[in-house]
């Protein structure tokens, strides 16, 4: 992974890890998803608990949640369906008014609800670090690609 990526997913760990003990309960994963969709029922936060949760200690570490992040589903989706569902969950949470892109400001609002502190300017330079086709936007496609560009220059380098 991009150490700027990687960077950027320890910070939303951070913020999802109100305690600070270095590993997200379900109860910390809860707040932030109902923060981000308040219809969001308790059976689906522990449904996305026991998909991230590989070791099933209960917490999501770190390691955990960078490889949840970047797809590394870990062996389980053969055809690449579950790695694609969850990228495309991930999308539709950023994808704030649903038009198949993810804008700036739609970055900017989703990073604030986290408590991020990232300008409209920082995330207008997220976004065109990533904007293959320069339309000022991320779609799915280029999500993926980032995605999938970032799980892959991780490499070996994760121990």
């Amino acid at each position: 992974m991009a150490e700027g990526s990687e960077k950027e997913v320890e910070k939303v760990f951070n913020r999802i890890d109100a305690d600070g003990d270095g590993k997200i309960s379900e109860s910390e994963l809860k707040g932030v998803v109902k923060a981000l969709d308040s219809s969001v029922s308790q059976e689906e936060v522990g449904m996305m608990m026991r998909e991230m949760d590989k070791d099933h200690n209960g917490f999501v570490d770190l390691k955990e949640f960078t490889e949840f992040q970047c797809g590394g589903g870990g062996g389980r989706s053969e055809g690449g369906g579950e790695v694609e569902d969850e990228l495309r969950d991930a999308f539709k949470m950023y994808d704030l008014d649903k038009d198949g892109v993810i804008s700036a400001k739609e970055l900017h609002l989703v990073l604030k609800k986290l408590g991020d502190k990232s300008s409209i300017g920082d995330c207008a330079r997220m976004i065109k670090s990533v904007d293959s086709d320069g339309d000022g936007c991320v779609s799915f496609e280029e999500f993926k690609k980032m995605m999938n560009k970032g799980s892959h220059e991780r490499g070996q380098s994760s121990s």
